[in-house]
């Protein structure tokens, strides 16, 4: 079973390769979820088998600087999902007869009797003032997995810088490299100037939609925008130099990415595996309030790879800033074959041995 975290659409979105390997293996994988992100899937995979998990209830306020406050509020309601998904994963082993689980960030989902992996680059959780705490609580959930699967190189310079380092011996940690379900095939004809990707909970999706919408007459250029809502049918709207659709699918967006001379989105870590993956230069505004994005966008910018701006302050003229960067190509070796791990790694359930394999840990 393959269950990715509903928080925005990134943790589904990398879920996809992982996805697909299990498949090429010949094997036949369960996705689960809940909300937009399970929806996603299903429309990715509909012949798979679909199962609905407690939902965290992870909500921004629309001040993204009481993010941190919102959280904390929010916290029973996260802690009891956790608790529920850890219960009823025990009846899902038993109905579905699983051969092991592969959890990207939801932390109920480990038990004792098959293999149970999660995916996160987060061995350490921005929080400012509170950062220990949140790191050691997240620890204290990912030390119950089999192993931690990080999407991330192992050493610097990587795309995660420190949010992926983490030198507690007790964790078994496998650096994957980065991952996407995009490649690059060198497309170097541009239908749009810009394509503006947009992802990530309300209402700061919303908000920073409404803003780029406003914004988008004074763009001197073609502009694609996804606004990353996810619903039953797919829709497409143009006007003057916007064409405008809800998502796209994978493959839509495959090839809205290719035709895309540079991308504006958050800075949020599948975008930027994404992004890395097919090459491409990128503008990142960070979602307010969320450490993590507002750490990652600053970083890829002093690595000069990509700026960024906060959402508050951005306007369309910034745009001319990233043709004086790198881009996202350059750190493109050392990614795992998900399909050979994902073998090795639930091959032997039913023996009694380590599941993890000693020539892919770390």
């Amino acid at each position: 079973m393959v269950a990715p975290l509903n928080w925005g659409l990134g943790h589904a979105t990398r879920c996809i390769p992982v996805v697909q390997a299990i498949l090429d293996n010949g094997d036949c994988p369960i996705v689960a979820s809940d909300g937009p992100a399970l929806e996603l899937l299903k429309k990715e995979f509909p012949d798979l088998l679909a199962l609905e998990l407690p939902s965290y209830h992870i909500k921004y306020g629309a001040e993204g600087e009481n993010l941190k406050l919102k959280l904390l509020k929010d916290s029973p309601k996260i802690w009891n999902a956790i608790r529920a998904e850890h219960k009823l994963l025990s009846h899902i082993i038993h109905r579905y007869h699983l051969d092991g689980v592969i959890s990207d960030n939801r932390l109920g989902l480990y038990n004792a009797t098959i293999p149970c992996v999660i995916i996160s680059h987060q061995l350490q959780v921005l929080s400012g003032g509170t950062t220990w705490l949140s790191t050691q609580l997240h620890l204290h959930y990912i030390k119950k997995f089999h192993a931690c699967w990080i999407p991330d190189h192992e050493n610097y310079p990587n795309l995660t810088g420190k949010l992926s380092l983490n030198t507690d011996s007790s964790l078994k940690k496998v650096y994957l490299g980065p991952i996407s379900r995009f490649n690059e095939n060198g497309i170097k004809m541009h239908k749009y100037d810009l394509l503006i990707l947009l992802s990530g909970p309300e209402p700061q999706r919303s908000i920073v939609e409404k803003k780029l919408l406003e914004q988008a007459s004074t763009y001197n250029g073609r502009i694609l925008f996804i606004a990353g809502i996810v619903e039953s049918t797919q829709t497409v709207h143009k006007k003057g130099n916007l064409t405008y659709h809800n998502f796209l699918s994978t493959e839509g967006l495959q090839k809205a990415m290719d035709r895309s001379e540079i991308v504006l989105c958050r800075s949020g870590y599948t975008s930027i595996m994404d992004l890395s993956a097919l090459k491409k230069k990128a503008f990142f505004i960070p979602t307010p309030g969320q450490f993590e994005q507002e750490y990652l966008a600053a970083h890829l910018e002093e690595q000069n790879l990509a700026p960024f701006a906060t959402q508050n302050n951005f306007e369309m003229s910034m745009l001319d800033r990233v043709k004086g960067y790198s881009g996202l190509g350059s750190l493109q070796e050392g990614r795992t074959d998900l399909g050979s791990l994902i073998a090795a790694t639930f091959s032997k359930v039913n023996e009694n041995s380590d599941p993890i394999p000693s020539s892919l840990s770390t």
